[in-house]
């Protein structure tokens, strides 16, 4: 027998029952007490997902019958004990005495509305349940962003669509933290809105964004969004000009900003490429944010022809850059005193050649001889400016002479520096 067979002959059954007790009590003239509510059903709110049960109290209900029905779907649920509806997730139960219960399993938002027990007397009564449903809080990602690469100096708008009952309210944060820039000049914790608009976006705005869903309902649900700026390589050099000695080692430095990640490398002034080996070693370490890389070159070993220019060299699919550092020869580092900056005499002959030689190596530095009735003394060595530095450097094989007389100075000459060792050594044997 099929199931609507069967609906329908308990429906039948339910209001021929009905006919037949007001039938019988009129017949009889007897004193029947009619069936009556005990208790109010109560309203239920519950959480999709979760199972309810509605509770029906009636007392002297006799040969009548209880029957259970959707008022919004007009829809008739059970009779007594007997499941009418198709629906596999309704039963009814009755505990023996005078309550029958409605249940209701894995409650869905449509299940809501009002429910009716029903007392099938000649005159219908009927009292009413009703069922909230709330929904917690679900981001639909068919109508939401997803991950997004955009142009610096663009704008872009990120959207959170989410569904729920209540309805949710949507806010936006980064998920480090940081405040959210909306424009140059305001800046926000949390943005409200199933909309985020970012203006003329820069670096700055690189970073995930969380929408975050809520409407009381737990749980609170939340979407990742990732926003990534793409832009050309950027350069900033620290130091363009970096001395050395012979034989020593000496690293270059670079700093980069690029998205996407450049392809960083250094190369010699005719742009041969440097590679790997016992003389270089580059290194590229990536900073914070993870666009900022650290460019370093390592000479080991410097000879003659390493000096020169160096260029570090980033490329990217929005466009490239270079930079260029001049690397010169310079002296050692002194390893003797500082020189007394004293008008005091001291006499040279304290002095060895290597000492003088130090000095001139070490710094460079300018040599005055003075003569004083007689006597030889070496003055204050003064170390010279960034002003000099660079005439200096491109003489690195002369020393400056200044030849005084009666303390007034006549003349400066550029001597190579083997001929002033060769003076001085003669001169104060």
């Amino acid at each position: 027998m099929s199931s609507k067979v069967l609906a329908g002959f308990f429906l039948l059954s339910y209001l021929c029952i009905a006919k037949t007790a007001t039938l019988t009590g009129n017949t009889a003239n007897a004193v029947v007490e009619e069936p009556e509510f005990t208790d109010v059903i109560e309203n239920i709110t519950v959480a999709a997902g979760r199972n309810v049960k509605f509770a029906c109290s009636v007392k002297n209900l006799g040969s009548f019958r209880i029957a259970w029905m959707h008022f919004e779907q007009s829809a008739i649920l059970t009779v007594h004990n007997h499941v009418i509806t198709r629906n596999p997730r309704i039963s009814v139960s009755h505990d023996k005495h005078r309550t029958w219960f409605l249940h209701i399993s894995n409650v869905q938002e449509e299940d809501k509305g009002r429910y009716m027990c029903q007392i099938n007397t000649a005159t219908a009564k009927t009292q009413f349940g009703y069922l909230h449903v709330v929904v917690p809080p679900n981001i639909d990602d068919s109508l939401s962003s997803s991950d997004v690469i955009v142009r610096e100096g663009s704008n872009e708008t990120l959207t959170c669509k989410a569904t729920g009952f209540p309805e949710p309210s949507v806010k936006w944060k980064r998920d480090d933290n940081t405040k959210i820039s909306i424009n140059k000049t305001f800046q926000v914790a949390e943005w409200e809105g199933d909309k985020l608009e970012l203006i003329k976006i820069s670096r700055l705005h690189m970073g995930a964004y969380l929408c975050i869903a809520s409407n009381g309902v737990p749980p609170t649900v939340s979407k990742r969004i990732k926003v990534s700026v793409d832009f050309p390589p950027m350069l900033w050099i620290p130091h363009q000009l970096v001395g050395a000695p012979l034989a020593y080692s000496v690293t270059l430095e670079c700093f980069t900003e690029a998205h996407p990640s450049s392809l960083n490398y250094w190369t010699r002034e005719d742009g041969q490429m440097i590679h790997e080996s016992r003389k270089y070693h580059a290194e590229n370490i990536l900073g914070t944010p993870n666009y900022k890389t650290h460019m370093r070159l390592t000479i080991n070993n410097i000879q003659l022809s390493d000096y020169g220019i160096y260029k570090c060299v980033a490329k990217n699919p929005r466009g490239e850059t270079d930079g260029t550092i001049r690397l010169y020869m310079s002296y050692p580092p002194s390893t003797s005193p500082k020189p007394t900056t004293t008008e005091t005499p001291s006499r040279v002959k304290d002095w060895g050649l290597n000492d003088l030689n130090n000095s001139i190596y070490g710094h460079p530095s300018s040599l005055t001889i003075h003569q004083d009735k007689g006597a030889k003394y070496q003055s204050n060595l003064n170390e010279i400016d960034k002003s000099e530095q660079k005439s200096t450097s491109e003489n690195d094989s002369q020393s400056i002479f200044t030849d005084q007389e009666n303390g007034a100075i006549k003349k400066h000459y550029w001597l190579p520096t083997s001929i002033v060792q060769i003076i001085l050594y003669v001169y104060f044997r």
